[in-house]
C-alpha cells in the first residue's frame, strides 16, 4: 500500500512528537545508492534548517503542509524533545520507501520515508509513528506539568473493579474547566437509555439543535435525520457540537445530570444546569452580558429558570461569537467542570456499561499520533479545549497484560491561551510510561 506523500497526523500535527536526523558522515552520503538513503542521510539538516525545505520535499507535499507550517511543529518539536542528532537503523527494500529512527537530545522518534520515482528523488512522505523519552519517569512530566502557567492537574492510575489505585497524580481532587470532554456524560447517559431499552441505536432523530460545529456537521440543514450511534460517533470523535447539543435535548438535561452524579462526580453544582455548547457559547458572549451576570450569581434553581426562560434566545443565531477570538473568556464560571477524580470515575461507570457501541465511539480518533498507542490492546479518548482550556481523557487496556488504565489531564489559563501541543506532549508520555 503506497503511503500519503503527507507527515500522517497532520490534522494533529502538534500530536507528532519529531523530526529526523542525520549521523551519517559525507562519505556514507556519497556512497548512498538510493533515494531513501540520501534523503534519511540529510534529515537532521532539514529540520535545522541547513537544507531548504523547497530543495528537501516534492510538490506535492509542500502543497499538504506549507513550509511556515512546517518550520512551527519543528520549533514545538525541538522544544519539548531537544535537538535532532542523528537517524539510526535505516532500512529500506526498495530503495524508496523505509525505517529509520531519529535520536534528539531526550528521546528517539520511529520514523517512516518515502521518497519520489524521479531523478532528484524529492521526499514525498514523512511519518512518526512512536516516540520514547530517555530516561523519563512519571516525576519529570507532574514537574512540567506543574510548571504550566494558571493551574494543571494530572491522574494516572489502574483500575481494579470499581476502584482505581493511583500510580501518579497532581490536584487530583481539583475541579478544571474540561471543555467537551463533558460529552461523555452524554455518552453515559445515552448508552444507559440503550441498555434500559428506552431507545436503540439505530433510530433515527432530527439534528434538531445546531451550534459552532466540526467537520461532522458543519452546515447540515436543521433536522436533518441522523441514527443516535452517528450522532455519539460524531460527538466523541470530532467533538461536534450539533450532535451534542440535540443529544442533550433528546436524552434529558435532567437525565444526563443524574447519570453525572451517578457517576461520582464531586461537585455536581459545577455543571448543573448541564448547559448546551449553544448556552454557553452565548452566554459568554456581549449579547448576554445581563443574563450572564446573573447566571453566575444564582444557585443551580435561579440558574435553571434563566436557561429555561430564555430557550427562544438563547439559539445559534444569538450568539456573536466573541469567545472564540482574543484571550478566554469566564472559564472559572462559565465552562463544564471535573476532577481527574471525576474523570477517572467517569471512565469506569462507562467501561461497565458494557457497551461496544459506545466504546467504538470513544476508540475512533485516539487523540494523539496512532503511533504513540502500539502499546494497547485498546484506547479511547476524548478531549476539550478553548482559550484558555484544554483538557485530554483515555480510558486504555495495556497489552501487556490486560490491565485497564485511565490516563487524564487539565490545563487552565484564565489570563491566555494555553499551547495545545505542549499538553498532547506531556499526556503522550504519561501514556507510555502507563504502558511500561
Amino acid at each position: 500500500m503506497t503511503r500519503k506523500p503527507v507527515l500522517v497526523g497532520l490534522l494533529l500535527a502538534f500530536l507528532l512528537p519529531a523530526p529526523i536526523a542525520a549521523a551519517q558522515s559525507p562519505e556514507t552520503q556519497a556512497e548512498s545508492a538510493t533515494g531513501f538513503e540520501r534523503r534519511a542521510a540529510q534529515l537532521v539538516e532539514v529540520l535545522t534548517g541547513e537544507i531548504a525545505f523547497a530543495d528537501y520535499f516534492d510538490p506535492g507535499f509542500q502543497a499538504e503542509l506549507p513550509e511556515a507550517q512546517f518550520k512551527a511543529m519543528t520549533a514545538s518539536i525541538i522544544a519539548q524533545y531537544g535537538k535532532p542528532i542523528a537517524t539510526e537503523n535505516a532500512a529500506s527494500t526498495d530503495g524508496r520507501s523505509g525505517s529509520l529512527s531519529l535520536r534528539f537530545e531526550k528521546g528517539i522518534a520511529a520514523v517512516l520515508l518515502d521518497v519520489g520515482a524521479v531523478a532528484d528523488a524529492r521526499v514525498i512522505g514523512l511519518r512518526l509513528t512512536g516516540f520514547e523519552m530517555a530516561d523519563d519517569s512519571f516525576d519529570k512530566v507532574a514537574k512540567e506539568i506543574a510548571a504550566l502557567p494558571g493551574s494543571s492537574g494530572f491522574l494516572v492510575t489502574e483500575l481494579e473493579g470499581n476502584t482505581f489505585r493511583p500510580l501518579a497524580a497532581a490536584n487530583p481532587d481539583r475541579q478544571f474547566a474540561v471543555g467537551s470532554t463533558f460529552k461523555l456524560y452524554i455518552l453515559d447517559e445515552l448508552a444507559a437509555q440503550v441498555a434500559d431499552k428506552k431507545r436503540r441505536w439505530s433510530d433515527v432523530v432530527p439534528l434538531s439543535h445546531p451550534s459552532f460545529s466540526s467537520i461532522g456537521t458543519a452546515n447540515w440543514p436543521k433536522d436533518t435525520p441522523v441514527t443516535l450511534q452517528t450522532l455519539a460517533n460524531w460527538m466523541i470523535s470530532v467533538s461536534d457540537n450539533s450532535a451534542a447539543d440535540t443529544l442533550i435535548h433528546l436524552l434529558g438535561r435532567d437525565a444526563i445530570e443524574s447519570r453525572m452524579r451517578a457517576a461520582g462526580h464531586s461537585a455536581p453544582p459545577r455543571n448543573i444546569p448541564f448547559l448546551t455548547t449553544v448556552e454557553a457559547f452565548a452566554l459568554k458572549g456581549d449579547n448576554f452580558a445581563r443574563e450572564r451576570t446573573a447566571f453566575i450569581a444564582g444557585d443551580d434553581a435561579a440558574q435553571r429558570t434563566l436557561i429555561e426562560s430564555n430557550q427562544t434566545r438563547l439559539t445559534l443565531a444569538n450568539v456573536d461569537g466573541v469567545s472564540f477570538a482574543g484571550g478566554p473568556r469566564f472559564i472559572d464560571s462559565l465552562e463544564w467542570f471535573a476532577s481527574p477524580n471525576d474523570v477517572a470515575r467517569l471512565m469506569i461507570d462507562l467501561r461497565n456499561r458494557n457497551s461496544p457501541t459506545a466504546m467504538a465511539a470513544m476508540a475512533i480518533n485516539p487523540g494523539i499520533n496512532p503511533g504513540a498507542i502500539k502499546d494497547w490492546a485498546w484506547l479511547g479518548y476524548k478531549g476539550g479545549s478553548e482559550l484558555g482550556v484544554i483538557s485530554m481523557s483515555m480510558l486504555g487496556q495495556r497489552k501487556s497484560d490486560g490491565k485497564w488504565f485511565v490516563i487524564t489531564a487539565s490545563w487552565n489559563n484564565p489570563d491566555a491561551p494555553v499551547a495545545t501541543e505542549t499538553l498532547v506532549g506531556l499526556v503522550t508520555r504519561l501514556l507510555a510510561l502507563a504502558a511500561k
